[in-house]
């Protein structure tokens, strides 16, 4: 897996950048204890400012895990904002639930246990916000079931777009670049597909930003 800062940049961003509240501090240390992957405090705190600029008053998550993202997300919110959260895991969700009640988040939540990509279709849009951080392989078809809700100037931000712990940086250059490797796991292909995707969609502006596990943020054009 390639490194997407070196140690010392990943430690001046984190510096520089906004101080965790105590409750994130529990669940990243949750994450370091059962080994859950996270978008870390680089990325939590990029959302959180996505969401200020864009004025975001409702926010959907394909993939909450125990609600890391949505905590960050939430406190840029309006007391009639809305993020919806969805997990296939019940006890995770649970516990999101639980973090989010004692950030005083609860009440701006909805909390969906099942398919991101089937509950997607229960919600009307707009949304100002969207973070996909699904199965990789299913990230494009996560674009195609909320693009049409995306309100203009909000932003969908799909997390791992440089690594993750089953793919090949290698591969996923070859194919940002337009060629085309033999043995392009699942993975990787599915984080190709959905960069492909988004950046050749007319009505969205995508640039990539090297935090966390890799970043893209795709722009809703006016």
């Amino acid at each position: 897996m390639v490194d997407v800062l070196s140690d010392d940049i990943d430690r001046f961003v984190r510096a520089v950048g906004p101080e965790p509240d105590e409750t994130l501090r529990e669940m990243d240390d949750y994450a370091r204890r059962e080994g859950f992957p996270t978008v870390g405090p680089d990325v939590g705190a990029t959302l959180r400012l996505l969401a200020r600029l864009t004025d975001a008053e409702r926010i959907f998550e394909f993939g909450s895990g125990y609600g890391y993202s949505a905590y960050w997300m939430a406190e840029a919110l309006s007391n009639d904002g809305e993020i919806v959260l969805t997990e296939v895991d019940a006890d995770e969700l649970e516990l999101a639930r639980e973090y989010m009640r004692e950030g005083g988040y609860d009440d701006l939540a909805r909390y969906e246990l099942g398919d991101a990509l089937e509950t997607i279709d229960d919600y009307d849009g707009p949304f100002d916000m969207v973070l996909i951080d699904c199965q990789k392989h299913r990230y494009r078809d996560a674009f195609e079931a909320v693009r049409e809700k995306v309100s203009p100037g909000g932003v969908v931000v799909g997390d791992n777009a440089i690594t993750a712990g089953p793919m090949d940086f290698e591969h996923l250059l070859a194919l940002v670049e337009g060629e085309a490797p033999d043995d392009v796991d699942e993975h990787t292909r599915g984080i190709a597909d959905y960069l492909e995707r988004v950046t050749d969609d007319p009505d969205f502006e995508t640039i990539a930003l090297p935090l966390g596990e890799g970043i893209a943020v795709s722009y809703r054009l006016e």
